[in-house]
């Protein structure tokens, strides 16, 4: 028998500041008021408060004291060290990968990808942005370099850029999905060689630098706006 965990007050008000976050109706540096808060969901002060602490777990918020809680901040000096580095180490993993995939990674990816197609399709690109990361998370396990996915984790795991990568896919979406079919046929191909997939998948992360520090200008100058429960 399968259970299924009931969705607490808390968690309800946790998810709907999450999307806020992950949407940039919030953006990094902005402060979550209490006050207004309260009065937005109609609750008391213990609630939320224990949905801040959710969000401080997940790495989406700061609470400091006698100050308050805030939205955390991605620079573009993160962005900027960061693409290079996991564009080597990715292309890497891919590299390690291409001897080591089994016929159920391949199958796995697929559906991923068809995952990824729907969402496009929807709009629904917080749902992209998930399903892309399970993408990359198959080949990087395959690469079976227990020190390599450890860095790749930290680098690729902070739920912080998925308010990025929303509006990322939002304006790029169709040269995401491009590629994406090309990585799963070139590791499909008995004549690509390691290097040939090892320098797509690292051109693939290079090239989305510039494009991502514009969804991030775009999306940090948005006007933040309420959502109500």
């Amino acid at each position: 028998m399968v259970f299924f965990r009931s969705v607490t007050l808390v968690d309800q008000i946790a998810n709907a500041l999450k999307d806020d976050i992950l949407t940039g109706s919030l953006k990094g540096g902005d402060q979550l008021l209490e006050d207004s808060l309260k009065n937005e969901f109609d609750i008391s002060r213990t609630p939320l408060r224990e949905a801040f602490r959710i969000l401080e777990k997940e790495g989406l918020v700061e609470i400091l004291p006698r100050r308050g809680t805030f939205v955390k901040r991605i620079t573009k000096q993160d962005i900027k060290e960061n693409f290079p580095v996991r564009a080597i180490l990715e292309g890497l993993a891919a590299r390690l990968a291409y001897a080591n995939l089994t016929q159920q990674d391949i199958n796995e990816m697929e559906d991923v990808f068809k995952h990824m197609e729907d969402a496009a399709q929807r709009k629904d690109f917080i749902d992209y942005a998930k399903h892309h990361h399970t993408f990359h998370e198959i080949f990087i396990n395959a690469s079976n370099n227990e020190t390599l996915i450890a860095l790749l984790h930290n680098l690729r795991m902070h739920r912080l850029w998925y308010r990025y990568t929303y509006q990322y896919y939002k304006e790029d979406f169709r040269n995401s999905l491009e590629i994406h079919r090309r990585i799963i046929d070139l590791f499909k191909e008995k004549k690509a060689s390691q290097e040939e997939i090892e320098k797509v998948v690292r051109q693939h992360i290079e090239i989305a630098l510039e494009p991502f520090l514009l969804a991030m200008k775009k999306l940090e100058g948005k006007t933040p706006k309420k959502k109500s429960m």
